[in-house]
């Protein structure tokens, strides 16, 4: 593949602007400046460098975020800023969106992708992908109030009863849910239906794929083809950020 395919691919601009980029010595590969737009490049484990910045090749991207309070899942927000402000311009470029969303006041991990069949075969609702959520209450959660979480409680508005696949303390005033469907507020509804209430929700992982440690909020970072192909099968062991 040619460098300027490379470049116009990855999102960084135009097919003139990435002449340009190139025009002008920004593109690196193997500590060497690249300098000629159409050279054949060989893309199979391909990392360059643009601006100073390093950049993996990825024909598909999937990315980990750990989402802040106070940012939209949306790429046309309404009262909040975007998550994608959070990533660098040739990612957004490409198109890159979040896998389902999260509130602007619900925290933790958010995969974000331009594979549209990736985004369908995980957001199917046949597909039942568990979802982990870390919630603090405004009340001690009781005995009675994991029961109902566990048996099923019906939420407002809504005529059949959803129940969580898991649900464990985690202190006084804190539980671990895990869900399998993708309601709007789903774990707020359920737990108000309950007879608590939801002061902080944090999600820890998501099918596969558990939030790092280390990752502070804000930041993100890729995650490879095997982290991509476990979260697509319907038997995936756990994985983490590459």
């Amino acid at each position: 593949m040619r460098w300027s395919q490379v470049l116009f691919g990855q999102g960084f601009g135009t097919r003139r602007e990435c002449e340009q980029l190139i025009l002008a010595q920004c593109v690196k590969h193997g500590g060497c400046v690249v300098e000629y737009s159409d050279d054949e490049v060989e893309v199979t484990d391909l990392e360059f460098e643009v601006e100073g910045r390093s950049w993996p090749y990825r024909e598909r991207v999937l990315i980990l975020l750990n989402k802040p309070v106070g940012y939209e899942c949306s790429q046309k927000p309404k009262s909040w800023p975007s998550v994608l402000t959070l990533l660098p311009p040739p990612l957004r470029r490409r198109g890159v969106q979040p896998i389902g969303r999260l509130d602007q006041d619900t925290t933790g991990l958010l995969l974000l992708t331009d594979d549209g069949t990736l985004i369908h075969r995980v957001t199917h609702p046949k597909h039942h992908v568990p979802k982990v959520y870390e919630a603090h209450t405004a009340e001690p959660v009781t005995p009675e109030q994991f029961a109902r979480l566990l048996a099923g409680v019906t939420l407002k508005d809504e005529s059949t009863a959803v129940r969580a696949a898991a649900c464990e303390a985690s202190g006084e005033r804190s539980l671990r849910l895990t869900l399998t469907e993708g309601k709007y507020h789903q774990v707020k509804r359920m737990i108000a239906a309950a007879g608590n209430h939801v002061l902080s929700l944090h999600r820890s992982r998501f099918g596969p794929i558990t939030l790092p440690a280390e990752l502070a909020p804000g930041q993100w970072r890729w995650l490879d083809e095997a982290a991509r192909e476990q979260l697509a099968s319907r038997d995936a062991p756990a994985a983490s950020a590459a």
